[in-house]
């Protein structure tokens, strides 16, 4: 179990430099008094937004992600953007095999693996996404389709590397507009899944990786989920975009957090 709380949300291709200037200064005011011993508190906004978003963040308040990015350095790449480019803007989370980009976009585990090792290479930290289809789910193999996107994610992670290493479940028909969110209970039940797969991969090391749900994350359900022994944070999409709700949620799951401590 994490010994803080992990919260942030991905703006995915919505806000502009400006919207998320704006939103990043409200967030930072709104939530100064949060000792940042008990949160970690992140956001990933689009790639022109990270360097103004990186100027305007007070110290390690907030931590600011990338939400994708290449597996080289450099080279005849076009339209990617390399790990020292985001170096150079002061990104310290790269978001790595979001479903948009597993089934939007076509990548698949093999990918991912490669980003995650780069990732790490250059002293980032990775932010693994998995998670099953309705398709999956109905098939009743959701539980081998995490294990499965979970071991070639990390595989070549060696135990050293677990401390700059998270993983947020999202189940795929629990995201967007339209997604359902998934019942605590279930997702507690995959959240074991995922747990017992990264002990069966590192043994007692597995403590050290927080793992955060995401998935139509609102104001009604983040308690009820943070109360999950196996649930360290949240992954929160639309709910989390306007700076007073988002706040609003933080301040709502931390006595629940402090609780399960």
């Amino acid at each position: 179990m994490a010994e803080k709380l992990y919260i942030g949300t991905n703006t995915k291709m919505y806000k502009t430099i400006a919207e998320t200037v704006r939103f990043l200064e409200k967030l930072g005011q709104n939530t100064a008094d949060i000792p940042r011993q008990e949160l970690v508190l992140f956001v990933i906004p689009s790639f022109t937004a990270l360097e103004r978003a990186k100027g305007v963040i007070k110290g390690e308040s907030i931590l600011l992600g990338a939400q994708n990015m290449c597996w080289e350095d450099q080279g005849q790449f076009t339209g990617e953007v390399s790990p020292l480019m985001l170096k150079e803007v002061g990104v310290q989370i790269v978001e790595i095999g979001h479903s948009e980009r597993r089934h939007v976009f076509g990548e698949d585990d093999e990918t991912e693996n490669k980003k995650v090792l780069t990732a790490l290479r250059h002293g980032f930290t990775a932010l693994l996404c998995i998670g099953e289809t309705a398709q999956q789910k109905e098939y009743g193999i959701a539980d081998e389709v995490l294990r499965t996107q979970l071991k070639i994610g990390l595989h070549g992670v060696t135990e050293n590397l677990l401390p700059r290493c998270m993983i947020a479940y999202e189940p795929v028909w629990a995201i967007g507009a339209s997604g359902t969110p998934a019942s605590r209970e279930y997702a507690e039940e995959k959240h074991t899944v995922i747990r017992d797969t990264l002990k069966e991969l590192y043994g007692g090391a597995a403590a050290m990786v927080p793992l955060l749900y995401g998935g139509s994350v609102n104001n009604a359900n983040a308690v009820e989920l943070i109360e999950m022994n196996n649930i360290d944070g949240l992954f929160i999409g639309r709910s989390a975009w306007d700076a007073d709700n988002f706040t609003a949620i933080i301040r709502d799951v931390l006595p629940a957090f402090r609780q399960k401590h």
